[in-house]
């Protein structure tokens, strides 16, 4: 299943902090789309459904829905804030091709 480094799941804590809401979990999933066939989409939610997959980071939590699961098995989730990089990543060995945008695999 997906991981979080010590870096994005610091930065996923402090974003929660600041939404005031200490019931959300990061949602990440997989959607049909993108120039390459999937897209990744991650956002706070506070729905979790039984069928959902439930991970901890600390204080963080993950929720990744059962359709998503498999193509995120061994995935990594990293936050970069540099000169020449900034934001979340994710980096999939299932991911046999992407874009340039790092947004679309397939």
């Amino acid at each position: 299943m997906i991981t979080l480094t010590d870096t994005a799941a610091l930065k996923v804590a402090q974003l929660i902090e600041a939404e005031g809401a200490t019931d959300l979990a990061l949602r990440v999933s997989v959607k049909s789309g993108g120039c390459s066939g999937f897209s990744y989409d991650m956002y706070f939610d506070s729905d979790i459904s039984t069928d959902d997959i439930t991970l901890s980071f600390g204080a963080v939590k993950v929720v990744v829905d059962s359709a998503s699961a498999p193509m995120l098995e061994g995935a990594s989730l990293d936050f970069k804030d540099s000169l020449t990089e900034q934001g979340f990543s994710i980096s999939n060995p299932n991911a046999t091709r992407s874009c340039g945008c790092g947004k679309s695999f397939s």
